[in-house]
């Protein structure tokens, strides 16, 4: 038996716990509470994936080989700058002793990790593709699931891409269904997948009554919003601006800030924007792994906001299926994701 949270695998530096470590020991044999996984795929955050894009010049051949020396070197995926990995899909492979009686899986069955890749141990035989695009990498190797690590079945309703694509930012919309309410006000910060994804939610969550709002740098992502009927106002807005931002948001909304807002961008100094628009006894949901937790403690401490700040924790009992179920009650979403990420 290993530590049932994947201490045991830390080599450096010894008592840390795996996310918070420099290297852990990828050995696909497992301890009698691990799980193997044969990975065939890694979806990286927005964040690491378009930073090592951008240190390599969006070169795949540079990233394959940058890539590839983060895991080996680390015996993780975890950027080194942002801190931040991603999950995978696969297979299982084998399933420890103690762990048979306690998980419904069977080897071969095919998931999708739910804890990060910043802490999940991880070796690659080859790294075969990597797509600019959606940001998924194919590959093949192998990694190990801590007895405390959760995961997801992949459903067979939907293509594996889109859900790989959903599940990595699972966390975001069941922070909406859990504190948005009707008649309120909820303001999303980016129309990526995570933010299309909370749209969704929050207009279910605050009818009747209750108002979205949609903030986007991209024309083209606003009107994709528009289309889709996702938000009652969508405002084009810099939202690493804050007086800009906070200008337009009252063009639309006058003085009615928003009530929860969630921030889903993957660019960094947008965390004042977030709280100027967030009422004083509001909450602001931090999804986006680019946000600087001192600029946002400190930015509300300098405009004078008590706003409650809520850090991005990916995980809520019960949000994978959340997540699956805005797709399949919104078929416009679905297609619009699914011609992105089908491929």
């Amino acid at each position: 038996m290993g530590d049932m949270y994947g201490g045991h695998r830390v080599l450096a530096p010894l008592g840390a716990l795996p996310q918070a470590a420099v290297r852990i020991d990828p050995s696909p044999r497992i301890h009698d509470n691990e799980i193997s996984i044969d990975v065939t795929a890694l979806q990286p955050t927005a964040t690491a994936f378009n930073r090592i894009k951008n240190e390599c010049g969006s070169d795949p051949r540079a990233m394959t080989a940058h890539i590839a020396d983060l895991v080996k070197k680390q015996g993780k995926f975890q950027d080194p700058v942002t801190k931040s990995g991603g999950i995978l899909m696969g297979r299982v492979r084998e399933i420890g002793a103690a762990l048979k009686d306690a998980h419904d899986l069977s080897p071969g069955d095919k998931i999708a990790t739910m804890v990060s890749l910043s802490l999940t141990p991880l070796c690659l035989d080859d790294i075969q593709h990597i797509n600019m695009e959606t940001e998924q990498i194919r590959v093949t190797g192998t990694a190990v699931l801590f007895e405390t690590g959760i995961y997801a079945r992949l459903p067979e309703d939907l293509p594996e891409g889109l859900a790989m694509a959903v599940l990595d930012v699972a966390g975001a919309p069941a922070q909406v269904r859990v504190n948005a309410a009707p008649g309120q006000t909820v303001a999303v910060i980016g129309a990526g997948k995570a933010g299309l994804l909370c749209l969704a939610e929050a207009m279910e969550r605050v009818f009747p009554g209750g108002r979205v709002v949609c903030i986007e740098y991209d024309r083209s992502a606003c009107d994709r919003v528009e289309e889709l009927g996702l938000a009652h106002h969508v405002i084009q807005a810099d939202a690493t601006a804050p007086l800009e931002t906070l200008s337009r948001y009252q063009a639309v909304m006058g003085n009615r800030l928003a009530d929860f807002t969630v921030n889903c961008v993957n660019v960094p100094d947008t965390e004042v924007s977030t709280v100027l628009i967030t009422r004083n006894s509001g909450q602001v949901y931090f999804f986006s792994m680019s946000t600087n937790f001192a600029k946002a403690a400190l930015g509300a401490e300098g405009v004078k906001k008590h706003t409650r700040l809520i850090i991005g924790n990916g995980y809520y009992p019960g949000h994978t299926e959340m997540t699956f179920r805005i797709l399949r009650n919104h078929p416009g979403l679905y297609r619009c994701l699914g011609s992105f990420f089908v491929r």
